[in-house]
């Protein structure tokens, strides 16, 4: 009896496993190749961005960190609405709006630029004319990284998600570790090119390629997205249903529409009330709400904390190994070690995952990432600037690793806790948030512009750095009441048996 049971029971299992439906794959490479071509763009622009206002500004970060606050700052005004105009859009208007804006922006940046660098003296010949090209490079740039934004959003909070429902959680693991695994190949490749290109060709060069790339890829990218649009019946789905949450929406507005009271009475009370009223159900304000009330603040708010830095291959850092003679092409180089390093994460995060929870697996990426970067406060005392700045590099290579399988599971708890109506608000939300300290960042390099003093910039982004760490580990007592597994240490797991018994 029991092994007809058993028979029985194995044969449903394996009846349900037959029935899971299979994603296509051509459809999954679509995606994987599309995204691949939109994430090269933005990270060949993240690197070159700060080798050209170094070069046009030399001995100075101020228009480096003026580019990098004017980017982030967008982004932190604007990224909780850009969450909710993509909530409330159908994702063929997204796709538009996000394809077209991004390489049109960096089309102009591009062209803005390569105006800039045609014109060498042109700062000391024509200070207007060279103040506006500025304007326009910082103006056109933060509306690329803004579209980028939308993209993000759509790919890695949406669509990963829907293509994954009702299949076993690791494909949701695996998608979202290759995904990741794109973003940190563009960035480990497209500097190295984009610096063997300025090292050995011309800055212009650069600048050149970049905007015939954003020209020619514009197309490939909608058409691989389209098809995967049409070709994945979740996604067909997901969108019916957020047409008909809209127009349920729209409907319940109208019924509870209460015109304003306007007799002399209460017209000033009114007037002063409408003003708080407007205020408090804006976008703006009714994205923040949203985001607060998620399980999730805490963590994250660390990953957020994690972009108050300057320990990383971004804009300030770039420009101060530039000026400290560091070769470009070496600069490059660094920053594809250290993207191929964080590559390496996607891999290791499912291994860790396989045993631990998302939750503990961020506790151990953390402390990781934050134990690797006491090479670079160490690097503050080392006399020899060259031995000093490889150590800076390295440190920052080294902690990669941690940091993105943090960042992959920050996520990953974002994706299983938000609700699937707010998760396109939730990421707007976080990526302002993250924009934000970003901005601050930048801001604090406008004040400290000498490169010289890019060890106060060190020690300040370290401090932040523990303090995130701080709030993750908060964070996982509140939920799990410990923090480690003491008794599963040898040493301790006989300490604790001793003393029960006695």
């Amino acid at each position: 009896m029991e092994e007809t049971e058993t028979r029985v029971f194995l044969s449903n299992e394996q009846h349900q496993l037959e029935e899971e439906p299979q994603l296509p794959s051509s459809m999954v490479i679509s995606l994987y190749l599309g995204y691949f071509l939109a994430r090269w763009g933005a990270r060949t622009w993240e690197f070159s961005v700060a080798l050209y206002m170094i070069y046009l500004w030399p001995n100075s970060l101020f228009l480096t960190a003026m580019y990098g606050a004017v980017e982030s700052g967008s982004t932190a005004i604007f990224g909780p609405i850009v969450g909710q105009m993509i909530d409330g859009m159908s994702y063929v208007k997204v796709l538009r709006l996000w394809l077209v804006t991004q390489n049109l922006s960096f089309i102009v940046a591009g062209g803005s630029v390569i105006a800039l660098l045609l014109v060498p003296d042109l700062k000391s010949q024509n200070f207007p004319a060279f103040a506006t090209l500025v304007v326009l490079t910082n103006f056109s740039g933060a509306i690329g990284v803004l579209s980028t934004l939308a993209g993000t959003i759509l790919i890695e909070r949406d669509w990963v998600v829907v293509m994954s429902e009702g299949h076993s959680p690791d494909v949701l693991t695996r998608m979202n570790s290759v995904t990741r695994g794109i973003d940190l190949s563009s960035k480990l490749l497209s500097p190295v090119i984009t610096g063997l290109i300025i090292s050995f060709v011309s800055l212009e060069a650069s600048a050149v390629t970049f905007a015939a790339w954003a020209t020619i890829t514009v197309w490939i990218e909608y058409w691989l997205f389209i098809s995967v649009y049409n070709g994945v019946p979740a996604i067909l789905q997901s969108d019916k249903r957020r047409s008909l949450r809209l127009s349920s929406q729209t409907d319940t507005a109208s019924q509870y529409y209460v015109p304003l009271l306007t007799d002399e009475n209460t017209q000033s009370r009114s007037g002063n009330m409408r003003i708080i009223e407007r205020i408090s159900e804006s976008s703006f304000v009714n994205a923040w709400r949203n985001y607060l009330n998620q399980d999730i603040v805490l963590p994250g708010v660390a990953l957020a904390l994690l972009f108050f830095t300057v320990l990383s291959f971004g804009t300030l850092m770039t420009a101060t190994l530039e000026w400290k003679g560091i070769p470009t092409y070496i600069i490059g180089i660094g920053r594809g070690i250290s993207a191929g390093v964080g590559l390496t994460a996607t891999v290791v995060y499912p291994l860790l995952l396989s045993r631990l929870s998302p939750l503990r697996t961020g506790l151990w990426s953390f402390w990781s990432q934050w134990t690797c970067l006491l090479v670079c406060v160490g690097s503050i005392w080392v006399e020899k600037e060259k031995i000093a700045s490889y150590m800076l590099m390295a440190g920052v290579a080294a902690s990669r690793l941690g940091l993105w399988m943090f960042d992959l599971a920050v996520i990953q708890q974002m994706q299983d806790l938000v609700p699937e109506s707010d998760r396109c608000v939730v990421g707007g939300v976080q990526n302002s948030l993250q924009a934000a300290l970003d901005l601050m960042a930048n801001l604090l390099g406008i004040i400290v512009s000498n490169p010289k003093d890019f060890w106060i910039l060190t020690l300040i982004s370290f401090a932040t750095v523990s303090l995130a760490g701080v709030l993750y580990t908060v964070h996982l007592y509140r939920i799990r009441k410990h923090i480690f597994h003491l008794e599963k240490i040898p040493l301790l797991n006989n300490f604790f048996i001793r003393n029960y018994s006695t």
